[in-house]
């Protein structure tokens, strides 16, 4: 049976669905030796946090299943969450949000493709206005958006050296400046995979251009504030007319429940619960009530502060150290800078760098980390991303302290590896 032009588009292999085939086929091999996996975005197990959600999901069981299970529910969010949200912001920030400036999906993924698809697309003239992603590297579930075939279009960043073996990305606004046709911007803050937040600057020229070209500025605090702070940030979210601020509970404790909420303008929140309205309806309700719950409660702040930024602060100061005593000087690696988070982003500036294929020689090693490619938009053609674009690789912080130090031991020994066959032509 043939696909539409939008089902070809959305049925494409990713690079990451690919390394997720690849992971299920290496459980499936019947071999007694151990994987090591350092590719994952699914959060740790930490065991306070999922202690507390576990009580406030069992409480939501107990007290609101009838209501929240067997009966279906509002497009824009179960009432009582979408109230908690907005006090719970107005509390923390000073703002003055009402029930129409908040929507509950499932999950911000969904959110991002909800407002892609209501904002970007063809014009009246057929021409595309595109998502534009405008710091590049970011998450690459965000390639996956756009029904249009083009419809993607993704700013090289400037590289901002930090000393020998340390950088940060930082927006090209004069890149920015010169997009003549934008239909949404896009952007995690901080950043999946870098851990880069944006300064007040850089969010100056964001909002300028949104108010300029009268789109939404879409963005995800999926790993930032103010819940679940894996990554310390820059800037508090902000509220504007342009900008479309979106929250989850996934790094928090919560992925495979797919919560998450925007909070925006009205104008901007209307079309989205038309949208969910239209498709699935409304997000999961028992777990609504239990996020209610953490909210009101505060509860979220306590996880937040106690545990979930201590435990990645720690996570990320140890993989920094296994890094610098494992990776040699002579080696042209770099870590992009930042205080705390899930991941850390490395970039190998050597000719005889290619990411997929120290992740074909890791595989060979029994290990998986993320190729640095994905992340980035194809195609990898212009001299920047043809370099560097091939050039980094993520590894994951969530899996226990063991299986990182191993990890990073058996990445030194690929990459002096392929120096070494560089070298010698073997």
């Amino acid at each position: 049976m043939q696909l539409s032009s939008r089902g070809r588009q959305m049925s494409r292999l990713s690079g990451i669905r690919s390394i997720m085939e690849d992971i299920a086929a290496a459980g499936r091999d019947g071999s007694d030796s151990e994987w090591l996996n350092l590719s994952p975005g699914n959060p740790s197990h930490i065991p306070e946090v999922v202690d507390a959600w576990s009580r406030l999901v069992q409480e939501a069981l107990d007290d609101r299943f009838i209501e929240s299970s067997t009966r279906y529910g509002p497009s824009r969010g179960a009432p009582g969450l979408v109230d908690a949200i907005v006090e719970y912001f107005n509390l923390t920030y000073g703002w003055s949000i009402g029930p129409e400036n908040v929507v509950v999906g499932p999950g911000s993924q969904m959110l991002s493709f909800i407002a892609t698809t209501l904002f970007t697309g063809p014009d009246a003239d057929g021409v595309v206005r595109p998502l534009v992603l405008p710091r590049l590297p970011d998450y690459t579930g965000y390639q996956g958006l756009s029904l249009d075939p083009g419809g993607i279009v993704g700013l090289e960043p400037l590289i901002v050296p930090e000393g020998r073996h340390s950088f940060h990305y930082a927006v090209d606004t004069e890149a920015l400046a010169q997009q003549s046709r934008i239909g949404m911007m896009l952007l995690s803050n901080p950043a999946n995979p870098t851990g880069s937040s944006i300064d007040a600057g850089e969010l100056k020229a964001l909002i300028e251009t949104a108010e300029r070209h009268d789109v939404p500025l879409v963005v995800d605090h999926a790993y930032g504030e103010p819940f679940p702070g894996v990554v310390q940030t820059r800037l508090a979210p902000v509220l504007h007319s342009h900008v479309l601020n979106l929250f989850t509970l996934s790094k928090a404790g919560l992925p495979g429940e797919r919560i998450a909420f925007a909070i925006g303008p009205a104008e901007l929140i209307d079309p989205m619960i038309s949208f969910l309205a239209n498709s699935t309806l409304h997000a999961p309700q028992l777990l609504q009530a239990a996020v209610e719950r953490s909210l009101t409660t505060r509860q979220i702040d306590t996880l937040t502060t106690r545990h979930i930024k201590p435990y990645y602060k720690s996570k990320r100061a140890m993989a920094e150290e296994l890094l610098t005593e494992t990776l040699p000087d002579s080696l042209d690696w770099r870590l992009h800078s930042c205080d705390g988070g899930m991941f850390c982003w490395l970039s190998i500036d050597h000719d005889w760098f290619d990411d997929l294929e120290l992740y074909e020689l890791l595989k060979r090693k029994r290990m998986f980390i993320v190729p640095g490619r994905h992340f980035f938009v194809e195609p990898l053609t212009t001299p920047f991303l043809s370099t560097h674009g091939r050039r980094c690789i993520r590894l994951s912080l969530s899996p226990d302290e063991w299986a990182v130090a191993e990890g990073v031991n058996r990445l030194g020994e690929a990459l002096e590896e392929m120096r070494v066959s560089a070298r010698t032509g073997k």
